[in-house]
């Protein structure tokens, strides 16, 4: 169960930040529009959990893009794709919770592997204190009706997996949205989406019932802390598009060498079309080449 009120602006970044990040907001040019109307905008953030120290300046960075972006332009929510907390500390979640409570909008997060360092009491604890009541939430699995998509919130049951019953929970939320398109948010796609790492994900064959419904547009997750530039992100498999979401404080993916910290955006028309701009934190124009866009299914 969720629920929604309005919530004043918060100042809690560093001011060295939001000046520097301000100045570049007031010089950008406006992102086009998509020439449709926007049905729905929702930014997107990915793994966190740095280490060694619990510090967040990529994920603080990204809040301030994401309120400067929600400042000029049509913005909804912001969603959490897992692995905020490293290993699920105290340290990391209270550190994680002054960043997170300066968006200005409502954040739904879900849990990825690193919160079952911890449990999922914690998880709801400080899901509830980033929103400081924009939203509350009483269990790591929701639904929410966008209007022109139906968001499925669907931590896993252990680590980045599923037992049989999560599945089922899945698949009866994705089947009770029916005819409309369902964008589902998990930790880890299943195991071989992402060759780069393919044995890395959900292993549960039942899943597959999941993916094959009619209505089930996208699957967005995290959790393989993938370099954009480096990487196949975005993709279609069958009717379904595969987002891959970028971590924000560490990249692993095709390895450590280079990181550049990067999130997305989705914007829903009201021609059905969803298009997906990525943007470099600290910049406020999206990256032209990982720009990716597709077709919601049919609502009848």
């Amino acid at each position: 169960m969720i629920r929604f009120r309005t919530q004043p602006l918060r100042h809690l970044l560093v001011a060295a930040q939001m000046a520097a990040l301000s100045l570049v907001a007031a010089c950008a040019t406006p992102v086009p529009a998509a020439e449709e109307a926007v049905a729905l905008r929702f930014a997107v953030l990915g793994d966190a959990e740095p280490k060694p120290l619990a510090e967040f300046p990529n994920m603080a960075g990204a809040v301030a893009n994401v309120n400067a972006l929600a400042g000029r332009e049509r913005m909804d929510f912001v969603v959490g794709v897992g692995d905020i907390a490293h290993k699920g500390t105290l340290l990391q979640y209270e550190a994680a919770t002054p960043v997170l409570q300066a968006l200005t909008l409502p954040f739904y997060p879900i849990m990825g592997n690193e919160e079952y360092g911890s449990t999922e009491e914690r998880f709801l604890e400080f899901a509830n204190l980033w929103n400081e009541g924009k939203a509350t939430f009483d269990s790591r699995r929701y639904v929410q009706d966008q209007g022109p998509v139906v968001m499925v919130y669907a931590s896993p049951d252990f680590s980045r997996e599923f037992h049989d019953e999560g599945v089922a929970w899945m698949l009866e939320a994705v089947q009770a949205a029916a005819p409309k398109p369902v964008m589902l948010i998990v930790h880890g796609a299943q195991v071989g989406v992402y060759p780069e790492n393919a044995d890395k994900g959900i292993a549960n064959p039942r899943f597959a019932e999941v993916v094959a419904q009619p209505n089930l547009a996208a699957v967005i997750s995290g959790d393989l802390h993938m370099d954009m530039d480096r990487v196949d992100h975005s993709k279609q498999i069958g009717h379904v598009h595969y987002l891959h979401i970028p971590a924000l404080e560490r990249t692993k993916i095709p390895d450590e060498t280079r990181h550049t910290p990067m999130y997305r955006v989705f914007t829903v028309t009201e021609g059905g079309r969803v298009v997906v701009d990525t943007y470099e934190v600290g910049n406020l124009q999206p990256l032209a080449r990982h720009a990716y866009s597709f077709d919601l299914p049919a609502t009848e």
